[in-house]
């Protein structure tokens, strides 16, 4: 109860219904741009799975919980590859600027155009002219040859001559001026035009499916004009249609308005807008509560200690883990790995003797709404002594006996003593000396050199913070039994 309260407190705050509208806007123009490049029923889909994964948090059902957790990296990377066309146009659109053509130039060209497609129409002379949109084509064209100049009728008459190299091909007319000639279009890969149709109409059925383009067809066979945009095809006649289409089309692609799917019945768009709305307060609903479930939950973390000033050294016991009793939100504590927590034990302004150290929060690394509510151990004893430096022996470790008939007229170590660093405990002064690695008497049968490594208690260590070799020459003479001495 207290938790739905707190949750309608926060749907209606200034902060909140913005969050939920913009949501909204955004369901609302993807849906419409994803329903125009027909990838509508991918984005019901991962609607559908975005709403399972919020059900499955508010019903704690762990199996669900856990795939959606380890699938989730995947699914991301997945739906930007998926998307990436339609990401790309949406990110273009925002960062275009609006065109300023005049109206009086815009009304010459569209009327160039329009004769020109008349007098095509009438000799039966097959047509095609691409007016690019906000969307870039240069992915989609292929082929042609460059092109820099103004539109005029005897122009785009000599370019689509049947005797013309380029007059298959496709006129690209950009920011008023004719750009390309002979280019070839990607032909359609669904069946909404008939196969009656050429490849003209095909491929300017393609185009118009991947991008916002307006394409103007000029049939060779049956003499007729038709236009393609969005997906769609409408057949075109008369100058006066023409010129509207064309001016239409620049005026929309300069203005770079929402595009709202074409085709529906305006009064459908207010239903939308309110399902789009309700999915946007509906989702926003679900994770602020799948966020804002709290629970306790106990993790183990190690104890690290750091900073230990140069002139002490830990002596004794030290505890190497504990227990956190952690309190937050139900998404944050899912979400927190083991390996992320540690707890750093800061040692810098210790000093010799016994102290006590605590576990808080501030000796941890958490989330900002995760607080620290236990811990086991809460505090614990650490004894630091002073360092001190002293000289000792080095003694060699001798396993073993020799062979029959010999025995050990002399054992030589070089070097004989090493400066070491030590805690100054109680037990300190009955260090003395340190040992060499094992020797092993069984295999030696004349004098030898041996070079060993030194081995000492964790808590002694060598003056230069690395510990040298030791030679340890054996001399071995006759013996009456062979036996160590």
């Amino acid at each position: 109860m207290m938790l739905s309260l707190q949750l309608l407190q926060e749907m209606i705050s200034w902060r909140a219904i913005l969050d939920i509208l913009l949501l909204a806007i955004l369901i609302f123009v993807l849906y419409h741009t994803l329903l125009r490049l027909g990838t509508w029923k991918i984005f019901t889909g991962l609607l559908i799975a975005a709403v399972l994964f919020i059900i499955a948090n508010l019903l704690d059902l762990t199996g669900i919980a856990w795939i959606y957790a380890n699938v989730s990296q995947v699914a991301v990377i997945a739906m930007i590859v998926i998307f990436q066309p339609e990401l790309r146009k949406l990110l273009e659109r925002a960062a275009s600027v609006k065109r300023a053509d005049s109206g009086d130039r815009l009304a010459d060209i569209s009327g160039i155009i329009s004769d020109a497609l008349e007098a095509l129409s009438r000799q039966k002379r097959g047509a095609l002219l691409v007016f690019p949109g906000k969307e870039p084509l240069r992915e989609w064209l292929t082929g042609g040859h460059k092109l820099d100049a103004a539109p005029s009728f005897p122009l785009v008459m000599s370019i689509f001559d049947p005797n013309s190299p380029g007059h298959d091909g496709a006129l690209i007319l950009e920011n008023g001026r004719c750009t390309r000639f002979g280019v070839r279009l990607p032909v359609s890969k669904t069946a909404k035009l008939s196969e009656d149709y050429g490849t003209r109409h095909h491929a300017a059925m393609g185009l118009s499916e991947v991008s916002d383009a307006l394409v103007l067809v000029v049939s060779e066979e049956r003499g007729s004009i038709m236009l393609f945009k969005q997906g769609k095809s409408f057949p075109l006649s008369g100058k006066p249609r023409i010129v509207d289409a064309i001016r239409s089309h620049w005026k929309t692609t300069a203005a770079y308005p929402i595009q709202i799917h074409r085709g529906l019945p305006r009064w459908l768009l207010a239903p939308q807008a309110l399902i789009s709305l309700m999915v946007a307060a509906a989702l926003w609903a679900g994770l602020t509560f799948a966020r804002g479930e709290m629970l306790e939950k106990v993790f183990t973390a190690p104890i690290e200690y750091t900073t230990v000033p140069e002139n002490l050294a830990l002596v004794g016991d030290r505890v190497t883990e504990a227990k956190l009793y952690l309190y937050g939100p139900k998404a944050e504590l899912n979400a927190l790995s083991p390996n992320q927590l540690s707890i750093k034990v800061n040692m810098s302004g210790s000093k010799p003797g016994t102290q006590t150290f605590y576990v808080t929060g501030e000796t941890i690394k958490l989330p900002t709404r995760v607080r620290l509510v236990d811990a086991d151990p809460a505090s614990f004893k650490l004894t630091l002594a002073q360092i001190i430096s002293r000289e000792v022996a080095v003694k060699p470790q001798l396993v073993g006996r020799l062979p029959a008939g010999l025995a050990i007229k002399r054992v030589k170590v070089i070097p004989e003593t090493i400066t070491v660093t030590l805690p100054a405990t109680v037990a300190a002064p009955a260090v003395t000396s340190v040992t060499t690695t094992p020797i092993y008497l069984e295999t030696i049968r004349e004098k030898t050199t041996i070079l060993c490594k030194i081995i000492a208690p964790p808590n002694i260590q060598s003056i230069d913070k690395r510990w040298p070799d030791v030679e340890v020459i054996i001399d071995i003479g006759p013996g009456p039994d062979g036996e160590k001495k």
